[in-house]
């Protein structure tokens, strides 16, 4: 994975945890007698898998939730399946009346009545236990008429900047959904409830990322308290791969100003990278702040629905002033092409006040930018940022992105191939939980652009394997400020392996998703054995 053309070797030696050399298997066996042969039989060794982009707390934490994804990565066909699941958690863990309940993963354009469950609808089987279900974008969710209450929504609670109450047709009353910026104390309030399970969540979240033969992992927004929870577990020595935190913006300011925080350096393991900002919302859930509207209806808007952004111009440019003067390196999450506007506007902005180089190397990370125009990724180039996609929507809300926003927009999602031709180094991820941890299927998705229904999206985006490939091993390295340490079977780096039942490269592109993780190697130690 050094370059952009195929390399292959027969023998890799490992000592101390790096490699140490790369070459043929006779010279292996010339120059290391008393090496130990690993036989491979057939199968096939790669750098190890470096996640671009997840939420490795969130995926934690649905250790203690109730799964409510649809098929295929859950049973959830419709608001009944919902409302029984709900039903057989609180029976099935004996969680007694008033305990709060937590869902995830329900996709309101997947169940048969394509809408969002209502607190009326949780009330039904959930009445007297507060309830909060997270939509699988991340950027919504529904509580019951408890759990609205608990937190003080009601028919009084203004919208507040950048969210959404949606309310009960001709009244004030919220129905239960709550978007974007709504959802905050939501979730701000599930964390806090979950945060007594993280230890125990710990070991068995990092086993799931080994089994996918990731050797670094990301969590893509970290509050103060997580960030001190990993590092003790990094401290503890309980890590078996390498964990990468990203601050939250809100905290940008006191984070800067801790001296105990030591941005882009690992120890133990561990290291926070930088600050993730999010700036607009999801595409399937139409909060997604485009140039031009969605075609559809939208939830609680009426005409020039273009969904929103989550921070106001001026925010943003302020973030990005505070961070380049602190050489804190920035991952805007960015959807819809009006979001990126705003992101290339408070970039220049932000280098002009401090007459900076707009092409500095920063390694500026745009989050998704799924949308990003042919000109934004040639502004990409121009101001040496670097786009982490997320081909993986092709499949799962392909369909839905056609209806919405039209063949041709739809089309250009996540164009992986054009910002190559451009020099780009892209990444691509899973940004799991919105979708599962599967570096395998991400390729797949990448070469293939399938939706559920079997449409292609977007012919001339589909990639190589080995493009896919790089996005997640050599430019994921480069995005993170690894490259010297990981990405590439090279002398002197990390040996972070990930062996394969088949070569991706060699398969026919369709099988791609049927390819097996046989073992995951870190620094030499196997941290996961099929």
């Amino acid at each position: 994975m050094e370059n952009d053309s195929v390399q292959y070797v027969e023998a890799v030696v490992e000592q101390n945890g790096k490699i140490v050399f790369v070459g043929t298997k006779a010279e292996a066996e010339t120059k290391y007698k008393n090496a130990r042969p690993m036989d491979l039989k057939g199968a096939t060794l790669l750098p190890g898998f470096i996640d671009p982009h997840s939420h490795f707390g969130m995926v934690s934490n649905t250790m203690g939730q109730v799964d409510l994804n649809p098929e295929p990565v859950g049973k959830i066909k419709n608001i009944a399946d919902i409302l029984a699941s709900l039903k057989e958690y609180k029976e099935k863990n004996e969680i007694p009346d008033g305990e709060w309940i937590f869902g995830w993963g329900y996709d309101d354009g997947q169940l048969e009545e394509k809408r969002h469950p209502t607190k009326a609808d949780i009330d039904k089987v959930l009445p007297n236990n507060p309830v909060y279900l997270q939509h699988t974008s991340g950027h919504m969710g529904v509580a019951n008429s408890l759990g609205l209450q608990k937190l003080k929504f009601d028919a009084t609670t203004v919208n507040p900047e950048g969210g959404n109450i949606e309310r009960l047709p001709n009244s004030q009353e919220p129905s239960g959904l709550v978007q974007e910026t709504a959802m905050y104390p939501f979730v701000r309030n599930m964390l806090e409830i979950l945060a007594s399970k993280q230890a125990e969540f710990f070991e068995t979240t990092q086993n799931y990322y080994a089994s996918n033969g990731i050797t670094t992992a990301q969590d893509g927004m970290t509050d103060r308290k997580t960030i001190a929870f990993f590092q003790s577990q990094a401290d503890a020595g309980t890590l078996e791969i390498d964990l990468i935190a990203l601050a939250g913006y809100s905290e940008l300011d006191s984070n800067l100003a801790d001296t105990s925080l030591v941005f882009k350096k690992y120890k133990n393991g561990f290291k926070v990278q930088g600050t993730k900002i999010v700036a607009d919302g999801s595409p399937q859930g139409k909060t997604a702040f485009f140039t031009k509207p969605f075609l559809t209806s939208v939830p609680g808007c009426q005409h020039d629905c273009r969904g929103l952004p989550s921070l106001s111009q001026e925010a943003i440019n302020k973030l990005f002033e505070t961070a380049y003067a602190n050489d804190n390196q920035l991952f805007i999450h960015c959807n819809g092409d009006a979001t990126v506007d705003m992101i290339l506007k408070a970039h220049k902005l932000a280098c002009e006040k401090l007459e900076q180089p707009l092409d500095k190397d920063r390694r500026t990370i745009v989050i998704h930018a799924q949308f990003a125009r042919p000109d934004q990724l040639k502004s990409f180039v121009k101001y040496n940022m670097q786009p982490s996609f997320f081909t993986n929507h092709a499949y799962f809300w392909g369909d839905e992105h056609v209806l919405n926003l039209g063949k041709a927009r739809a089309d250009f999602l996540s164009p992986m191939v054009s910002a190559r031709k451009l020099g780009l180094k892209p990444t691509n991820h899973s940004d799991a939980t919105v979708t599962p941890i599967d570096p395998i299927f991400t390729i797949w998705t990448a070469v293939n652009r399938f939706s559920r229904s079997g449409i292609v999206i977007g012919e001339k985006e589909r990639t190589t394997p080995y493009l896919a490939l790089q996005a997640i091993t050599s430019f994921a390295a480069y995005e993170l400020f690894d490259e010297h340490l990981k990405g590439t079977l090279t002398v002197g780096k990390l040996a972070d392996f990930v062996v394969l039942d088949k070569n991706p490269l060699k398969v026919d592109p369709m099988d791609i998703r049927s390819i097996k993780v046989v073992e995951t190697i870190k620094e030499g130690k196997s941290i996961y054995r099929k």
